[in-house]
């Protein structure tokens, strides 16, 4: 498939305000009439793009200018970003915050949208040059948004107003409104989805419409809706039990319902039964290994992989918004020439560094921790080695040759394909193939594979006073495609697609929901979980834990499945909610966090771990959905604030 987000700004058309109950209302004074705008092809197609661009950008972070700030990798366990101030994921990690803290609230941008959307369904119509399928299809897409900016406000939120299209005139007001039971977003959601499937097509197939919903992008945003809708948060949390809205009415399901589980494996099926994608896959070749991890980096960079059902193309147009992802997985401070070009922000958890299985065995290799999260708990048949170091190793998917061999930890040898495609960890060398001038004069330089030491006197050395320092050892290098000179800060950043839906995600949803539904189907389950694994050059889940009989096994068929998801779908923004749907945050992702010791002055001790430098994260049950900020319950008074709040 071939997507990238289209870029049209509607020129002197639309302009919505956002403050009180006015994030539900258009303000169109001085600006083209709705008949004006809809009168016209262009016109119309431009108000069309400006729904779409109410969708969430996750790779901004913090201190972008970009608001609001929706990427949601480092308030999980599987991150620890490196910056220390100015940034706003500290105060909700630290769980100081409040209705009144402002990042990451997101209500009105969405209602904004909603309303927007609904806008345009309700004149697209009167475009007389405008074919009648081309008005459909639109109003299709429209309609996908609108549903789908519902979806982005209840897995945040919970239940919401769903606003529909029954006050056309715009006149709510703000003490009649209370959000709505949950099952009647799941019904108006769903409903809304399936009417838009069945007039879009399921490809696009001009380029210049490349990026436009497709019945594929539908069912892939159901597939994830409704698996959230079946997990213990929202489908009879006692946490909830007795909670009603303003008119009486309980807001969240009072009873698990296990048919939700059905419901989310049919979503799933639906998108695979399309047969329009495949898993991103380089030409076959006798390196198992490096052909999974090749195939699993050109998720992000072959733009143009049958993998991506929906998807974001940050491309040299934009240089801005690709510059910030590289730049943030570089590190700094290996050179002067190279010092300005990487900021070392976006860095992985010791825990999820600790979560990639061993490749040979294909089991993963940490069960647990002990001493308050510090030592991790070895599975003795993983192969994993958790302490000494081994002379003159070769990276096995950058090598380089014996000049380029380093001493490594013993934990980072014989893991899978994924990890060596996505960890930069202390004492590798960072790898960059882009063709020019190299210093030859510097030990630490030997061509283009640069010596990389976090530890205090390092190569790329710990610095707690600043920001674009590494704090715990590790960067996250997926997204930094080695074919482009990112470690120059010479503007060649490249380009890389950022997956809202794909395949993979798809197979993990579906072998979730043949695992938990009443009607088991393990085997089904087990079928398009292998892909994935299979994929990364790992055997089936079964051969590499024969102990377990995953047909009647369901819990360590659930905790495995977990743990795969963690690893194959690491920081593309799933962790944060999977974690709490599950219900599981408290355990996971509260109290102590670890990592390696910087603070030590050479390169054995640094791979001690500690404490001493991450800090601790907090997440409490009411932390599980966010509060609705106070200025909305100020204007909506008669609003049902969250539990907890």
């Amino acid at each position: 498939m071939k997507f990238k987000i289209i870029i049209i700004f509607l020129a002197a058309a639309v302009f919505f305000g956002s403050n009180s109950c006015n994030f539900l209302e258009p303000d169109l004074e001085k600006m083209l009439t709705l008949e004006e705008v809809f009168a016209r092809r262009l016109t119309t197609e431009r108000y069309l793009a400006h729904v779409y661009s109410f969708l969430p950008q996750d790779i901004y972070t913090d201190g972008t200018g970009h608001s609001p700030i929706t990427l949601r990798v480092q308030l999980s366990d599987e991150a620890y970003f490196s910056w220390i101030a100015w940034v706003s994921y500290h105060i909700v990690n630290s769980g100081d915050w409040t209705p009144n803290t402002t990042a990451y609230h997101t209500w009105s941008r969405y209602y904004i949208g909603i309303n927007q959307a609904t806008v345009f369904i309700n004149n697209v119509d009167d475009c007389e040059e405008c074919t009648e399928t081309e008005i459909e299809v639109m109003k299709a897409e429209a309609r996908f948004l609108r549903a789908f900016y519902y979806v982005l406000l209840v897995q945040q939120y919970g239940p919401v107003y769903v606003w529909g299209e029954e006050d056309p005139d715009n006149t709510l007001m703000g003490d009649n409104i209370d959000r709505h039971p949950l099952d009647v977003a799941i019904e108006y959601i769903t409903k809304e989805f399936n009417a838009a499937a069945e007039v879009l097509p399921d490809e696009i197939i001009s380029p210049a419409w490349y990026g436009r919903v497709t019945q594929g992008t539908v069912y892939a945003a159901k597939s994830r809706f409704l698996l959230y809708m079946a997990r213990p948060l929202f489908n009879g949390n006692p946490w909830y039990v007795g909670m009603k809205n303003y008119h009486g009415e309980f807001l969240f399901p009072q009873t698990p319902d296990p048919n939700k589980w059905e419901e989310a494996a049919k979503a799933a099926k639906q998108v695979i039964d399309l047969g329009v994608y495949e898993l991103c896959r380089t030409a076959p070749g006798t390196d198992v290994l490096l052909n999974g991890a090749r195939s699993y980096q050109n998720i992000y960079f072959d733009r143009w992989n049958k993998e991506l059902i929906f998807a974001r193309w940050y491309g040299s147009g934009r240089e801005w918004m690709v510059r910030a992802v590289p730049s943030n997985v570089n590190q700094p401070g290996v050179n002067e020439t190279w010092r300005s070009a990487g900021y070392a922000g976006f860095a992985p958890s010791l825990k999820l560094v600790d979560a990639y299985p061993m490749q040979e065995s294909g089991r993963f290799p940490v069960t647990g921790y002990t001493n308050n999260g510090r030592d991790p708990i070895i599975d003795p048949q993983s192969g994993y080695v958790p302490d000494g170091f081994t002379d003159d190793w070769e990276h096995p998917i950058d090598g380089g040759g014996a000049n380029n061999a380093i001493k490594v930890h013993n934990s980072c040898t014989g893991r899978d394909a994924r990890f060596y495609a996505s960890i930069l960890f202390n004492g590798m060398r960072w790898y960059n193939d882009y063709e020019r001038e190299r210093e030859t004069d510097n030990d630490n330089v030997l061509g283009r594979r640069i010596l990389i030491t976090f530890y205090t006197g390092g190569t790329s050395p710990f610095n707690h006073s600043q920001g674009d320092y590494v704090k715990n050892g590790f960067l996250f290098r997926r997204m930094n495609n080695p074919a482009h000179n990112t470690g120059a800060g010479d503007g060649n950043w490249g380009a890389f697609s950022w997956p809202m839906f794909r395949l993979g995600e798809i197979y993990l949803n579906y072998a979730e929901a043949c695992n938990e539904k009443p009607n088991r189907e393990p085997e089904e389950g087990l079928r398009y979980w292998n892909r994935i694994r299979n994929r990364s050059g790992l055997n089936n889940i079964e051969d590499a834990y024969p102990e377990i009989d995953f047909m009647t096994d369901q819990a360590e068929f659930r905790r495995l499945l977990r743990m795969e998801r963690m690893v194959e779908l690491a920081f593309e923004n799933h962790r944060y909610y999977d974690i709490r749907t599950w219900k599981i945050a408290e355990q996971e992702s509260n109290g102590r966090r670890w990592g390696l010791n910087l603070l030590a002055d050479n390169y054995e001790d640094s791979w001690e771990r500690t404490d001493a430098i991450v800090t601790p994260i907090v997440c409490l049950p009411k932390h599980h959905l966010f509060p609705i900020q106070q200025n909305h319950i100020n204007e909506m008074k008669n609003i049902t604030q969250n539990y907890g709040w």
